[in-house]
């Protein structure tokens, strides 16, 4: 039975399960039923304080919501993700297809009947129910809301992501009938939590000075400048890998295509130009061009809303990305993406519910996370997307999570904290490296991305004093304040203090290092490096795709995290410790939450100089968890 892993992972859903009791059956109530009154806990988000309030929402003001219903077995569901993920249980690998899933762990129809009529009692328009039950979605005016779930909607202005917003929040926890308070566990879409999470990535600048750009490690490098490491150890900064140099990175042969499995992207907004782009960008890096049919898009009823408010541009080069890094890695297997129709409310959470209740697609990458680490997202709205993750692993589907750029996010958050949703425990963590590969796409430098800063004095470098000190980005790692160690991570991590320590394997992020991807902007295609763990996430999942093509009959591998931990020390993870290098570039690659100078210059980054508490190491490390593929990867990963 296995029973070690799941007594631990049912210790990490321990909270989420905190929020709603078990709802095994509709409730026995009129739908009408107004009396008592039971508070949701972890409604409100941190920074929805009375010291923050500023204002009464307006009361006119249409927003839309999502009630979440309960499972009908959430211990159930959990003891079959244990063993469905443990490798030698009688269950390993028997994953329920979304059909079985429904049936067995969903909630009822009646439980969705009587919340919907209820809350068509209280003036609300339902506007439809999730595939799988998991949401009923509706919309009404603040003031109808604010009645029918006993609270008062606010604007809040708070120091959020290193920045002061106005955001809108209930003011108090959120109350429904306690007649149906088994059946419902969070009201999304009440406040503006959601627009917090943004894309994992840069972009940089266009500058004049990117000729002076290697095309590999030391095939430029300025010699103008302090020579603060020995020969071979500084580099000017890379222009960006091709699509055959990544794939060299990963020891990939022209076997390794992902053929016959299906690769989701969860984003927001769509680009209209990510097919061309793609097959624009691949006859000059070495890529298959995308197949007809092989790219598909599932976008929102109605449209997007938000662009502006939510840098729709922004994700637009989030979804290319992602795109290209995936195809890069398994260039058969057939991408769908699917779009949120913003940033805000439950626009992306719609987007990955999609994903996982389609099960159409084998692994999904997320390549975004919530701007303020954990804290900001309420505990209700977390608890959702683990109840979607979970779902997931039960259907046999392997997550990807970026685990962000801003380090240990003490800059944008004032404190160390890991980030949501790469530290919930269904997912595959995925922290940054910096690769510096040479003219035979050999590994000259491999470490982990924590990147410090220096500017040019005289003839020596003098370390930047930014507001987060020389920090100048790298992978977010860490250890949750929410979530209990897995099993999977117990005797492994060091230091955790029996809490969901995060990354659990990386890929190349840093964008000193990054890789070329071609994008039209403002009618104008052009390929230019990106970089961040939203180039890592999506590297992994192409990964994934590569080992489950090699798999008997292309069978899925699930939730991941088990058979990656039980790979630790083997050929398949490359372990990644600290080394001394550095690049020279003209121009400071600029990361969200993260001080770093403006304007041209002389800088020199330091690799894995540990400018915060975040650094690689021997065996599992906070920058690249247990390292990073190796060769044996996907044979390891296929059996």
């Amino acid at each position: 039975m296995h029973s070690r892993l799941w007594h631990a992972l049912a210790a990490t859903a321990a909270l989420l399960a905190s929020t709603a009791a078990t709802a095994v059956a509709a409730p026995d109530t009129t739908a009408g039923d107004t009396g008592d009154r039971a508070p949701i806990a972890g409604s409100t988000p941190a920074w929805a304080t009375p010291h923050t309030e500023v204002a009464r929402s307006n009361g006119n003001t249409v927003r839309h919501i999502q009630v979440a219903l309960a499972l009908r077995d959430q211990g159930g569901a959990e003891h079959l993700a244990a063993q469905l993920a443990t490798p030698g249980s009688a269950e390993h690998g028997k994953f329920l297809s979304s059909k079985d899933f429904l049936e067995r762990f969903a909630p009822t129809p009646e439980a969705v009947d009587q919340v919907s009529r209820w809350l068509g009692t209280q003036g609300l328009h339902v506007t439809g129910v999730s595939a799988n039950r998991h949401f009923v979605d509706a919309e009404a005016p603040t003031t109808a809301l604010e009645s029918a779930f006993g609270t008062r909607i606010a604007t809040f202005r708070a120091q959020v992501d290193g920045t002061t917003r106005t955001l809108t929040a209930p003011a108090s926890p959120v109350t429904v009938p306690a007649s149906l308070r088994a059946s419902i566990t969070a009201v999304l879409g009440l406040d503006d939590s959601a627009a917090l999470l943004k894309p994992q990535h840069t972009r940089p600048a266009a500058s004049a000075a990117e000729q002076h750009c290697a095309r590999w490690w030391g095939e430029q490098n300025n010699t103008d400048v302090p020579q603060k490491y020995p020969a071979g150890s500084q580099s000017n900064s890379l222009c960006g890998y091709t699509g055959t140099q990544v794939r060299a990175m990963y020891k990939l042969d022209n076997g390794n295509t992902g053929a016959g499995t299906t690769i989701g992207v969860v984003g927001a907004y769509n680009s209209d130009t990510v097919v061309a782009d793609t097959n624009q960008a691949a006859a000059q890096l070495g890529v298959p061009p995308l197949a007809s049919g092989q790219y598909s898009a599932v976008l929102p009823q109605g449209g997007f809303t938000d662009a502006s408010e939510c840098g729709a541009e922004g994700w637009a080069a989030e979804q290319t990305l992602d795109v290209q890094a995936s195809h890069t890695i398994a260039p058969s297997a057939r991408i769908r993406y699917y779009a949120g129709k913003s940033c805000m409310g439950t626009g992306i959470y719609d987007a990955f519910n999609q994903a996982v209740t389609d099960n159409a697609v084998d692994v999904i990458s997320n390549s975004y996370g919530n701007a303020d680490g954990e804290s900001s997202l309420p505990q209700a709205a977390r608890d959702q997307f683990n109840s979607m993750a979970l779902q997931a692993a039960i259907q046999g589907q392997t997550i990807t999570v970026s685990t962000g750029d801003a380090g240990n996010n003490s800059g944008p958050v004032g404190h160390p904290t890991a980030s949501f949703p790469s530290s919930s425990p269904w997912v595959v963590a995925v922290g940054g490296t910096s690769v510096g590969l040479d003219k035979n796409n050999q590994a000259t430098v491999l470490t982990g991305w924590e990147n410090s800063g220096n500017t040019q004095s005289g003839t020596s470098w003098a370390p930047q004093q930014d507001a987060d000190g020389a920090f100048a980005s790298g992978a977010g790692g860490g250890t949750s304040a929410l979530y209990d160690t897995p099993d999977w991570q117990a005797g492994v991590v060091p230091s955790a203090g029996g809490k969901r320590a995060v990354p659990d394997i990386a890929a190349l992020a840093d964008s000193y290092t990054g890789m070329l991807v071609g994008q039209t902007i403002k009618g104008q295609f052009g390929i230019g490096s990106y970089g961040g763990t939203s180039l890592a996430s999506p590297l992994i999942a192409g990964l994934v795709a590569d080992a489950q093509q090699a798999r008997s009959g292309n069978a899925r591998a699930g939730l991941l995290t088990p058979i990656l931990y039980g790979l630790r020390g083997s050929s398949a993870i490359a372990d990644v410790v600290p080394q001394k290098a550095s690049v020279w570039t003209p121009v400071m690659h600029a990361f969200g939450g993260v001080a770093v100078p403006g304007g041209q210059g002389s800088y020199l980054i330091d690799f894995d100089a540990r400018p915060q508490n975040l650094q690689s190491g021997p065996g599992w490390d906070n920058v690249t968890g247990l390292g990073t593929p190796d060769s044996g990867f996907i044979s390891a990963l296929s059996q």
